[in-house]
């Protein structure tokens, strides 16, 4: 099958700032995971075949912890849902000609920022340039992973377990400045906060896991913030606005 090089040059120049987002990223992962006692291939297999940061935290914890496989597979499928939704809306936009095999490939390597730089590319989405787009992030994760992991046994204590909070300062990162500016997410955000402390503090609920816990705050919290600041859909926003401009 002949190859678009131009397409797939442009791919890999789009993929190449994510790549060294999550070289840094997934060097925490692999120091985290192998301090807490797990081989380094194991991490390193775990970020060749999931690709996501928060599924793959939680999903280490849960290992470690001696969770359940039921537990572990209903705790994946509630932190990363939205990729269903992400590859629904990404098929609108593949060419046409991209085989079924192409579009499963595609549909393997969408994460947050692939999915956000691919629907922003002005052209329709070619296997030769998702190809790109999605093979130097993975070599970065991967690649991430592999080094951080390497290094727990090179480097002073002291800077391996600070390594620990890491994944806090990302998610502080990310939430604070979106909390910001949308009151649903701030609102999303305290509430899971309180939830999860309810839970741990609480002697009744000493009986759900981490795993579980995750599960019940995520659905409670989302599905809360879901029935509290519906989004309305664009029709609906122009037509209220036509009638405030009537009225006026």
């Amino acid at each position: 099958m002949k190859v678009d090089a131009s397409e797939l040059r442009e791919g890999v120049q789009d993929g190449i700032p994510i790549c060294l987002g999550y070289f840094s990223v997934s060097m925490a992962y692999g120091m985290t995971a192998v301090l807490s006692g797990l081989p380094l291939p194991a991490a390193v297999m775990i970020s060749l075949t999931n690709l996501t940061s928060a599924g793959q935290f939680a999903g280490t914890n849960l290992i470690l912890a001696g969770g359940t496989w039921l537990e572990l597979a209903i705790t994946m499928l509630v932190i990363n849902i939205r990729y269903f939704l992400m590859s629904l809306s990404m098929s609108q936009k593949v060419e046409e000609k991209m085989t079924l095999g192409q579009r499963l490939g595609v549909a393997f390597g969408i994460t947050d920022e692939i999915f956000a730089v691919a629907m922003k590319h002005p052209k329709a989405l070619s296997a030769a340039y998702m190809a790109g787009l999605i093979c130097v992030p993975i070599l970065g994760w991967v690649g991430g992973t592999f080094v951080g992991g390497a290094l727990t046994n090179l480097l002073p204590a002291s800077i391996s377990n600070a390594f620990g909070i890491a994944l806090y300062g990302m998610f502080i990162a990310v939430v604070v400045p979106a909390a910001k500016e949308s009151k649903p997410v701030l609102f999303t955000a305290v509430l899971a906060v309180i939830l999860s402390m309810i839970c741990y503090y609480t002697p009744a609920l000493e009986f759900l896991s981490g795993g579980w816990s995750i599960i019940v705050i995520t659905v409670i919290a989302s599905g809360a913030a879901a029935v509290l600041f519906p989004i309305q859909d664009e029709k609906t926003e122009d037509s209220e606005t036509e009638e405030e401009e009537r009225e006026i």
